[in-house]
């Protein structure tokens, strides 16, 4: 009787952590998710008379094509606009494609971290008579970590490690500007939520 006892509470013991398991998350070969950004601003500069408006929306797409190993890319679309003393002082609108690569360290368990790698290019214009185009790329390498909540949603964390950008106007003798960065800004981690399919 002992024998049998011990054997139904082990067997259970099991199915309870296999569950568990499965209910933690994590990501495997095959397993495919979205995430995103979407953002909206407006300030009111009432001694400077100024206003300004903006949004983005940016779903991002990724796939395993390994246990380790995510790729996927990001579509983005933004808007901004600024009045000063009642007249549109600036206007634009642009489209962002971007790419990106993952190494994950630990994706089978509901906590792992990643190494990111991506790279966008943006194109902005302004919808004002006789405004211009401005083109440019980022390229990064950050760190992060997802954090299984479900089987299907994690929370995501990252911060930027290094990064490289250049932009640049249409306009007759532009000539561009550029910039480095190196260094984890703990003041600007990200935050978001993926979900898993």
């Amino acid at each position: 009787m002992k024998k049998v006892l011990f054997s139904t509470v082990a067997l259970l013991a099991f199915g309870f952590v296999n569950a568990q398991e499965k209910s933690n998350g994590g990501f495997s070969k095959g397993d495919a998710f979205v995430t995103g950004a979407f953002t909206f601003g407006s300030t009111n500069d009432k001694d400077a008379k100024v206003k300004t408006n903006g949004f983005e929306i940016a779903p991002q797409v990724g796939y395993f094509l390994t246990e380790n190993i995510a790729i996927g890319g990001k579509l983005g679309f933004g808007s901004m606009k600024e009045e000063t003393n009642g007249v549109d002082t600036e206007d634009m609108s642009g489209l962002t494609l971007g790419a990106f690569g993952r190494y994950y360290f630990t994706p089978a368990n509901q906590f792992s971290l990643f190494a990111n790698f991506g790279f966008d290019y943006s194109s902005m214009k302004s919808n004002l008579p006789g405004g211009g185009k401005l083109t440019g790329f980022d390229a990064g390498l950050g760190a992060g970590m997802n954090y299984f909540v479900s089987s299907n949603f994690s929370i995501e964390a990252g911060v930027a490690v290094l990064g490289i950008s250049s932009e640049k106007s249409d306009a007759a003798g532009a000539q561009g500007s550029s910039s480095f960065d190196f260094g984890g800004d703990w003041r600007a981690v990200t935050f978001g939520v993926n979900y898993k399919f």
